[in-house]
């Protein structure tokens, strides 16, 4: 088949100055990729790049087809819960001051000494409030990573799913707690009964800046020097420092 060879000075040839064959060129281009995903099936799966088969079309069909999210996917926020059923979270403004995109916003409040709960006995305070704007989310994970209670992860495995209004981006305690309860040997409540102080010292598994650590030996100032100043009479003044 032979093939039209187009020139190097196109206003020399009256074919190229009417655009009629590189037109017609890729009219045949586009019919023949639509007739051809048009008469065969699609492979269906999720993976486009190992998709075979005449047909070319690379469209996941979402949310009938779902893409195969990588193993290092973060997915949405949650709260971990206790063993109580409470969020683990202890109001500390960790992970709302670090957030870039402040789209965290927490209102805390104080457990009474007579809670009946003998786990919240122990926490000073607790969220009354905890909402997330997922729409200013942008996924860094630093709220995780400042937490110090493990009491907010991105283990999920879901992104934000559509919603009518902007409100419904906005997720409260009740939408983010959930998963299962952990709790960790350095938890408050797994150490004492009640929140009065423990007769003994004891340092937790993660002990605290400057707990146990040797005191520093600084060394001695250097003893003073007597200071001769002396002065030009030049019209800047200018001072020097003299030492014995």
């Amino acid at each position: 088949m032979a093939y039209y060879q187009a020139t190097k000075d196109p206003t020399t040839d009256i074919r190229e100055r009417t655009y009629v064959p590189e037109l017609l060129h890729g009219l045949a281009v586009t019919i023949r990729h639509f007739m051809r995903n048009l008469f065969f099936p699609r492979d269906t799966n999720t993976d486009v790049l190992h998709r075979t088969g005449t047909s070319q079309i690379t469209t996941v069909s979402y949310p009938e087809e779902k893409v195969t999210y990588p193993p290092g996917y973060r997915g949405l926020h949650r709260l971990v819960p206790r063993e109580d059923g409470k969020p683990r979270c202890v109001a500390c403004y960790m992970c709302a001051t670090i957030c870039p995109a402040q789209c965290i916003h927490i209102e805390a409040g104080e457990y009474e000494t007579t809670d009946a709960s003998a786990d919240s006995r122990v926490i000073e305070k607790f969220p009354t409030r905890f909402v997330i704007d997922e729409l200013r989310c942008i996924v860094c994970g630093l709220c995780v990573d400042a937490c110090p209670k493990d009491a907010i992860r991105m283990d999920t495995g879901r992104h934000t799913p559509s919603e009518y209004s902007r409100s419904g981006f906005v997720w409260d305690i009740p939408r983010l707690l959930e998963g299962p309860a952990v709790s960790h040997p350095s938890d408050p409540w797994l150490k004492r009964p009640n929140s009065e102080r423990p007769a003994h010292v004891h340092l937790e598994k993660h002990a605290r800046i400057g707990e146990g650590l040797v005191p520093l030996k600084l060394p001695r100032p250097p003893t003073a020097h007597p200071v001769r100043t002396e002065v030009t009479s030049g019209p800047v003044p200018v001072t020097k420092f003299l030492r014995d």
